[in-house]
Formats: structure tokens, C-alpha cells, sequence
């Protein structure tokens, strides 16, 4: 009875540990995911450098907000004139001087970026001294791909049960096996 009870303790105790895919983090996160690129609050995002200058980009539902830094020092710019080109449309940003962002509010170019798919943008950046062009795409998953996932390993679990049935079954037979050969010697 005692390899029993010890064989369920470590069933229960090892599937807790299984990282199976489509795992999650203790922040939510795939475990199986991209590392680095990918934000469950964030929503689509942009990022994209130069040798001058770093941009990241967040797709939200009423803007397409913006911001940029130097490469080297991290220092944020500020008040530069930011025309963001999608397919030819070509939009201004506006500069949020409280958030330290630039913002894209034109409902043309919000619909079409909300739309599911691979985006590629165009940002040219111009501060007193300098200009430069920074390219990057923004992908946005579809409804579908962004809930294509379960939550609790069912082919791990089904794989699980199986094995303590198995276990079980050999534990049983073995025991009535013993009882049998047990008995016939007394």
C-alpha cells in the first residue's frame, strides 16, 4: 500500500511541474512564446533602431503611440517632427509633451493597422540636427490566432491518467498475484 500512496504523491507532484506548451509564467507569459518581443498588456507593437536612434511603437485602440530614444544614451527625444508613412499613407505624429510620446490619431491609418496582418511602416524622424529614416513591422494576430490556445495541458493530463492507470493496474495485479502464490505455500 505504501508504493501506492507513494506513486500518487508522485503523480500529483511532478504533473504541477510539467511546462507543456502553451504554458504560462507567473506573469501570465507563454513560456513557449518569443522571448523579449512579446507584451500580454501591451497589445501590437512596433520596434525598430538605427545606428542614432531606438522607436517602439504600441498599437492602442484610439492612437498609435510612439516613443523614441537615442541609441547610445537612452535620452529620450523630444519635440522632433515624426511622419509615420503606411503604404503611402503618410501621417504626422503628434508630439504629447506630458506622456514624452508621439501619437498617430488618423482613423485611416488606425483601421488599417488594426486590421490582422503584418504591417510595414516607414518612420522618418527630424530634430534640429538631425534626420533619419527607422523601418519596422507591426504584426497584429488575429481574434482567432490571439485565443488559438488552452489554458490547461489536456495532452499532458491524458498522458498522465494513463500512466497511474497503468501503474495502477500493475500494482493491483501484483498484489493479487503475491496473495495468490502467498497463499499457496501456507
Amino acid at each position: 500500500m505504501k508504493l501506492l500512496k507513494f506513486c500518487i504523491l508522485y503523480f500529483v507532484l511532478t504533473m504541477s511541474a510539467v511546462a507543456a506548451p502553451g504554458a504560462h509564467g507567473p506573469d501570465g507569459e507563454h513560456l513557449d512564446g518569443a522571448s523579449g518581443h512579446t507584451h500580454r498588456d501591451a497589445g501590437p507593437r512596433v520596434e525598430t533602431f538605427t545606428e542614432s536612434f531606438e522607436l517602439v511603437g504600441r498599437l492602442q485602440a484610439d492612437e498609435l503611440s510612439i516613443l523614441i530614444d537615442r541609441y547610445e544614451t537612452n535620452e529620450p527625444v523630444l519635440n522632433a517632427k515624426l511622419e509615420v508613412d503606411l503604404n503611402g499613407l503618410k501621417v504626422l505624429a503628434k508630439f504629447h509633451s506630458d506622456h514624452g510620446d508621439y501619437a498617430v490619431s488618423d482613423e485611416r491609418m488606425l483601421k488599417a493597422l488594426a486590421a490582422p496582418g503584418k504591417h510595414s511602416l516607414l518612420f522618418t524622424l527630424s530634430t534640429a540636427n538631425e534626420s533619419d529614416l527607422l523601418e519596422g513591422t507591426l504584426t497584429v494576430a488575429s481574434e482567432v490566432d490571439a485565443d488559438d490556445h488552452s489554458h490547461f495541458p489536456w495532452a499532458w493530463s491524458a498522458v498522465g491518467l494513463f500512466a497511474v492507470a497503468v501503474l495502477l493496474y500493475a500494482i493491483i495485479r501484483f498484489r493479487r498475484r503475491k496473495k495468490s502464490t502467498g497463499n499457496n505455500h501456507a
